[in-house]
C-alpha cells in the first residue's frame, strides 16, 4: 500500500515529471491493483504513461495491448490522447490517435485508439462488460464507482489475468455502499492480495501536486498561495461531506444504509469468533457420536473463553437462527459496572443439526456467569430452539417473532450505542459486513433480502443477533440464585447446569426442565 502522502520537493525545485505517488502506482507490478483518490490528482495521467510503456514493448519484453475503460467518451479521447503525448515522450513508434468504429452488442460505436510498431495497442472501450469478454489486454477501470457494473466489469476482467495481463482499478468515491468501496474495504481487510494505494488532495499536494499545477500554468509558487488553493476546493464543495468524498477520499455514507462503516469499526475490538461448521460425515453420525465430538470441541475452543468471562458482572445473550442457506449467530452480551456493553465473542453455525445446536446453546447458556436474560429468534425453524429454550430456562429466554415493530423498536437503541461507543464487539470482516447490511426501508431499519459476506453465503445473521443480545440486555429481567440439594442423602448433588443432565432424548432423567422454579434448591 503506498502512503497518501509522500516527502515534498526540495524549496525551490521544479518537481519531477511523475510525482512520487504516481511513481508508486506505476512501479506497483501486482495483477490487481486498486487506488481510491481525490479528483485532479493526475492518477490517470501516469496510468497513461504506464499502457504506452508496456503497449510499446515487444512481446518477448512484456509488451501487450492495453484497454482502457472510462464511463464516457470525454474520458476517453483525453485518455488516449496522453499516451500518444506519452508515446512521442519516450520516443515509442506509434501511431497518432485514430478513430474506430467498433462494434458493441447491436449497436456501433466510435472510440479512439492508439497503434505501436511493437504490433500492440491501446484501446478504449465502453464499461459494458461484454466489451471485454475475448480479449487479452491490461485492463485499466477509470472512475470505477460510476460503472453501471462494475462487479460484472471486473469478472469480465479477471479472466484475461489468466495469461498474465493485468488489472487496475481507480476511482474517486461515490457512496459508502457502492461496489467500489466495498472492493477497497475487501483488499484493506485482507481478503484480496491486490495492491492498495490512496491519493488524498493532501497527499498530493504534498507530493508536489500544486507545484506542478503553477510549472504548467505559469504561476509563480508559495506556501500561502499553496494553502490558499487547497483550502478554496475543500470550502468551494457543496457540503462538508462532498468535499471529503471528492478530495480526501472518504466516501459518503448512502440514503439507505442505516450505520456507516466508520461507526461500526470505531466500536470494534479484539474478540473471537468462533465457527462450528457441520459437515456430511458429521451430519450423519448417530446422534451419540455428534454429541461427543461437540463435547468434546466445546470444551476445547468454548470453554477457555468463558473461563474468561467475569463472574460478577450480568451477561445476556441473542441469536439469530440458520440452518442450512443461513447461520445461527449466538451473541453472549456483558453488562459492565457502567452499563456499557461488551460483546466477548461471537459463535457462528453452520450446517449444524438441530439437537446439536440445542446441545450447543445449553452449553453457552449454563455457563453463563449471571446469565439473566436471552432473545432467541423464533421465525421458521428456528421455533424449535427458542421454544425448547424457553421450556428450559423460563422466563429468562424470549422466544421472539422479530416484525417491522420490533426492528422499529430495538434497532434504533442498537445505533445509539454505537455512536455513544458504549458497546462493544469483535473486529471481523464479516461482523461488519452483516452490520452495514442493515438499511432503511420505508423508514424501518431492516436487513432487506439481500446475501452479504465474500461469498454472499450470509444474510446479515451478526446483525440480527447483536441486535436480540443488545435488546435483551435492555429487558426487565430479575436475577435468582441457587444452592443444589444432596441426592437423597447419597452425596453430592449432579449439577443441574451440566447439559448432559437434561438429555431426556437418550434415556437419562430430567433434573431441571423450565427455570428456576423447578429446580430443587433454594432459592436466594
Amino acid at each position: 500500500m503506498s502512503p497518501s502522502a509522500g516527502p515534498g520537493p526540495a524549496e525551490g525545485r521544479a518537481p519531477p515529471v511523475l510525482l512520487p505517488y504516481q511513481q508508486a502506482w506505476i512501479a506497483d507490478r501486482s495483477d490487481w491493483k486498486v487506488c481510491e483518490k481525490g479528483r485532479r490528482t493526475g492518477l490517470t495521467w501516469a496510468e497513461a504513461a504506464d499502457a504506452a510503456l508496456i503497449a510499446g514493448t515487444a512481446r518477448n519484453a512484456g509488451g501487450c495491448d492495453h484497454v482502457y475503460i472510462g464511463t464516457e467518451r470525454k474520458m476517453a479521447k483525453e485518455f488516449i490522447d496522453a499516451v500518444g503525448m506519452w508515446a512521442r515522450a519516450f520516443d515509442k513508434a506509434a501511431s497518432a490517435v485514430r478513430e474506430v468504429m467498433l462494434r458493441d452488442g447491436d449497436r456501433d460505436i466510435l472510440t479512439f485508439r492508439v497503434d505501436f510498431a511493437s504490433g500492440f495497442e491501446v484501446l478504449a472501450l465502453s464499461s459494458n462488460p461484454r466489451s471485454l469478454r475475448g480479449r487479452q489486454a491490461n485492463v485499466t477501470c477509470d472512475e470505477a464507482a460510476f460503472c453501471n457494473d462494475l462487479p460484472e466489469l471486473l469478472k469480465a476482467a479477471a479472466a484475461m489475468t489468466m495469461w498474465g495481463s493485468k488489472v487496475r482499478v481507480i476511482s474517486t468515491h461515490n457512496g459508502e455502499e457502492n461496489p467500489f468501496n466495498e472492493l477497497v474495504t475487501a483488499v484493506r481487510a485482507g481478503r484480496k492480495s491486490y495492491g492498495l494505494h490512496r491519493v488524498t488532495l493532501d497527499g498530493a499536494v504534498g507530493d508536489g501536486l500544486y507545484r506542478r499545477i503553477c510549472e504548467v500554468r505559469k504561476r509563480e509558487w508559495s506556501p500561502e498561495a499553496e494553502r490558499a488553493w487547497r483550502d478554496g476546493l475543500m470550502a468551494d464543495a457543496p457540503t462538508r461531506e462532498d468535499a471529503l468524498e471528492e478530495y480526501q477520499c472518504v466516501p459518503k455514507r448512502g440514503g439507505g444504509a442505516y450505520m456507516p462503516l466508520s461507526l461500526i469499526e470505531s466500536c470494534m475490538a479484539d474478540a473471537p469468533v468462533l465457527r462450528f461448521e457441520g459437515s456430511d460425515r458429521f451430519n450423519s453420525l448417530p446422534d451419540r457420536f455428534r454429541k461427543r465430538e461437540t463435547r468434546e470441541w466445546l470444551k476445547r475452543e468454548l470453554d477457555p473463553l468463558l473461563a474468561r468471562l467475569d463472574p460478577k458482572r450480568l451477561h445476556v445473550l441473542g441469536e439469530d437462527f440458520g440452518r442450512t442457506a443461513d447461520l445461527t449467530v449466538l451473541a453472549p452480551m456483558e453488562i459492565g459496572a457502567t452499563m456499557e456493553r461488551r460483546c466477548p465473542f461471537l459463535l457462528e453455525l453452520r450446517n449444524v443439526p438441530f439437537r446439536v445446536q440445542r446441545q450447543i446453546l445449553y452449553h453457552l447458556c449454563d455457563r453463563l456467569p449471571r446469565f439473566v436474560a436471552a432473545k432467541l429468534d423464533a421465525r421458521g425453524n428456528g421455533q424449535y430452539l427458542a421454544e425448547v429454550a424457553v421450556e428450559r430456562y423460563g422466563e429468562r429466554v424470549e422466544a421472539v417473532m422479530p416484525t417491522q415493530a420490533w426492528y422499529l423498536e430495538n434497532f434504533p437503541p442498537l445505533k445509539a450505542a454505537f455512536e455513544d461507543g458504549s458497546i462493544s464487539i469483535p473486529r471481523n470482516d464479516d461482523v461488519a459486513s452483516d452490520l452495514r447490511a442493515v438499511q432503511v426501508v420505508k423508514g424501518i431499519p431492516k436487513v432487506p433480502d439481500v446475501r452479504t459476506g465474500a461469498d454472499g453465503d450470509r444474510h446479515g445473521d451478526a446483525a440480527i443477533a447483536l441486535c436480540m443480545a443488545h435488546a435483551a440486555s435492555r429487558s426487565e429481567y430479575r436475577e435468582y440464585g441457587w444452592t443444589p440439594v444432596p441426592r437423597d442423602g447419597r452425596g453430592p448433588a449432579r449439577d443441574p447446569w451440566d447439559a448432559d443432565a437434561h438429555e431426556d432424548d437418550i434415556g437419562r432423567p430430567i433434573r431441571c426442565t423450565s427455570g428456576f422454579a423447578r429446580m430443587r434448591g433454594n432459592l436466594l
